[in-house]
């Protein structure tokens, strides 16, 4: 199993048309990604479907960086109890 960052990169990348080993942990989603309002909420969605969680988009939509989504992401999967890799 992926880890929680590579799982994140990996949709990054995707819905971002991106190259997965371009995008760092310090990327911020719309100032070093580009990423538009649209893409932003389609990103929340699919990291929602990824990992098999519910997240509260407005607490999501202020995550700014790789980083961080990678934090939160895995906090929000310990708090509803799904299994991922660190």
């Amino acid at each position: 199993m992926a880890t929680v960052e590579e799982r994140v990169k990996a949709v990054t990348a995707q819905v971002l048309k991106l190259n997965v080993d371009e995008i760092k942990n310090e990327d911020n989603f719309t100032s070093d990604l580009g990423a538009e309002s649209v893409q932003s909420i389609e990103l929340v969605a699919m990291f929602e479907e990824e990992f098999g969680i519910e997240m509260d988009e407005d607490a999501a939509l202020s995550v700014e960086t790789v980083g961080a989504a990678v934090e939160f992401i895995a906090n929000v999967c310990k708090e509803q109890g799904v299994k991922v890799e660190e």
